[in-house]
């Protein structure tokens, strides 16, 4: 049974070594792999990039070991839903035990198909109706999330059995609803940019449907990881009146910002329409019913829309960011207003779906808000290790969901008074906030200048701060502008520098050099400073990395550039006002902080945090 990210991700380098995988970037070629006169930036580039083909994509999912094949069940045949044959368990062992099963379909506005697997409490009585838990995306096609999974027979998708098993969905008195977007499982349609109007369009047409069922109270809840976290998201920005509360876990907040950064591509572009133009076009089980079968081959090259990866593929490699291709998908932008309940979880450490537009959407957003922020991957809730520790650090992530729906869904007030936000800072501590961030103070540091070559290699001058008298907590969403005569890219690394010298780089981010100053907006974080330590920071060319690191693909210039003068612009917190929480340090932290070892240059200390 696929464990959707339950271990972390693992690819060869090609030196024989073995390091974390960026979630969903195959191999690609830079500028530098052809600019560079002596083929060392290529070189680099090919062996960091080649790690990246392996496993991009059940990372995409937060499905790191879909590529095991799951075990055939005993049962060789099993009896098949229909919108009013439910099946249960004791008929087709893929339903879960206490729940029966149907499936559905029905039209969107633009006259598109979809299909929908729903599971309700298999002793709910005749007449009686349950608020409505849906997900909705690519991943719930019956051969398998991201592949064939080899199954015996068809059944509905396990992608959230721990809502059911361990969260107690059933028992709690809900039902799950699993949409099938357009172009993927038993829907029509092509498949196209995520976060987009088909998504809303899709989205828009399942919540009409699932309020308006006879077993529907007409409250529903969106719920979902990575992609149907987008989804969830998504809703959010419809305000649909059926839609109650959403649940978002290590969603995508800007679609554009992630497939380049400040104009650099990167290899998402090709990768993300690659993983789902295999998921559009994945055979399904040969005993599903004609219907599903025929919907699903929609879009496959026998079908009748073989055009349709095509079209998505070319969709994305749109470069303009102010284009109607990405600002339709400005999730954070389009949030503007938004009052649905809203609970989210974002891994400050992401590899996957990066903390970047998190802070906007959160200020946009109106409505109430909930959240667990810490020091963790593309992890989701109740999620752990293979040796059983909580992936996110804290215990408690099923009840709290449903006591977030209860409210919402069923007007029932929490009895336990559960805190806004829920915070893990870099030193594995949790704290509770009423909002995020929270910041005492902020600083505008004036950087000096220096030179580089934007070779694609490692070129770069390193300013760094006096070292901290006391603890200090870099929170918030960091800018960096960079004012310098030349053309090329720009990157710029924060470090977190004892005092031997040793460091981690705990924040980054690149772009295509502008005229005049290049604001770089970089991912939100949440790290503290040990006293002693300081705070460097390295600007320069867009260096090579382990996939884990970057996945940039510049073009580089192999010209000289001068930085007249830049700052970085920081909110700061002390930990020493921090209400503390019961939690653990997340697993992930400490492989961050090997997988992420720093040694700025040395010098003496140019500026000071306040």
């Amino acid at each position: 049974m696929c464990r959707y990210g339950t271990s972390s991700p693992v690819v060869t380098t090609g030196e024989g070594g073995e390091t974390p995988h960026d979630h969903s970037r195959p191999p690609g070629r830079s500028g530098s792999d052809t600019a560079r006169p002596d083929g060392r930036g290529a070189v680099v580039r090919r062996i960091v990039t080649a790690g990246v083909l392996t496993l991009s994509v059940a990372l995409l999912a937060g499905c790191s070991d879909v590529a095991t094949t799951q075990s055939a069940s005993v049962a060789r045949s099993a009896a098949v839903a229909t919108d009013t044959d439910a099946v249960t368990h004791a008929q087709n062992d893929r339903v879960p035990e206490g729940a029966r099963w149907t499936q559905h379909y029905f039209p969107t506005a633009d006259g598109v198909e979809l299909h929908a697997d729903v599971l309700l409490p298999e002793d709910l009585p005749e007449g009686a109706k349950v608020p409505l838990v849906m997900s909705a995306g690519g991943y719930f096609g019956h051969s398998g999330q991201l592949s064939v999974e080899g199954f015996a027979h068809t059944g509905p998708s396990a992608r959230f059995e721990d809502l059911i098993a361990e969260g107690g969905l059933l028992e709690r008195g809900y039902g799950l609803v699993m949409v099938d977007s357009r172009g993927s499982g038993g829907s029509t349609g092509c498949t196209e940019a995520i976060g987009g109007p088909a998504d809303q369009a899709d989205i828009r047409a399942a919540l009409d449907w699932a309020a308006a069922q006879p077993w529907s109270t007409g409250s529903v809840g969106m719920y979902g990881k990575s992609l149907d976290g987008v989804t969830a998201l998504v809703g959010n920005n419809l305000e649909h009146p059926a839609l109650k509360a959403v649940i978002a876990q290590e969603p995508i907040w800007d679609i554009q910002r992630n497939m380049r950064s400040g104009g650099v591509p990167r290899s998402t572009i090709t990768s993300v329409p690659t993983v789902y133009n295999e998921v559009a076009t994945q055979p399904q089980m040969p005993d599903d019913d004609p219907r599903y079968l025929a919907n699903a081959a929609w879009d496959t090259p026998t079908g009748p829309h073989p055009e349709c990866p095509l079209l998505n593929t070319a969709s994305y490699m749109e470069p303009n960011p102010e284009s109607e291709t990405w600002t339709v998908r400005d999730l954070a932008e389009r949030a503007k207003g938004t009052t649905t309940p809203l609970f989210l979880t974002q891994g400050f450490l992401e590899w996957n779906t990066e903390a970047e537009g998190m802070a906007e959407f959160l200020a946009n957003h109106e409505g109430p808000q909930r959240a667990w922020l810490g020091q963790w991957d593309h992890k989701r809730g109740g999620e752990r290790t293979a040796d059983g520790r909580l992936e996110l650090g804290r215990e408690g992530w099923f009840d709290e969901v449903f006591s977030f729906y209860d409210q919402y869904l069923k007007g029932v007030q929490p009895a336990v008074q559960y805190p806004a936000v829920a915070v893990e800072d870099s030193t594995g501590s949790w704290r509770a906030e009423d909002s995020w961030p929270r910041a005492d103070r902020t600083a505008t540091v004036r950087l000096g200048g220096g030179t580089y070559t934007d070779d694609g290699a490692t070129s770069a001058f390193v300013q760094r701060s006096e070292p901290v008298a006391a603890a200090t907590r870099l929170t918030g969403t960091p800018t960096a502008t960079v004012t310098a005569r030349g053309t090329g890219n720009v990157m710029v690394r924060l470090h977190d520098v004892a005092p031997d010298g040793s460091g981690t780089m705990i924040n980054q981010q690149v772009s295509v050099l502008r005229a005049g100053e290049t604001r770089l907006q970089l991912k939100s974080m949440d790290w503290t400073l040990p006293a002693g330590h300081s705070l460097a920071v390295d600007i320069g060319t867009v260096q090579p990395g382990i996939p884990l690191t970057n996945d940039w693909l510049p073009s580089v210039s192999n010209q000289e550039v001068t930085v007249q003068g830049a700052r970085l612009d920081l909110a700061l917190d002390d930990p020493a006002k921090d209400s503390g929480l019961p939690g653990s340090p997340a697993p992930w932290s400490d492989l961050y902080r090997q997988s992420h070892v720093s040694a700025p240059a040395a010098g003496a200390p140019s500026f000071r945090l306040p």
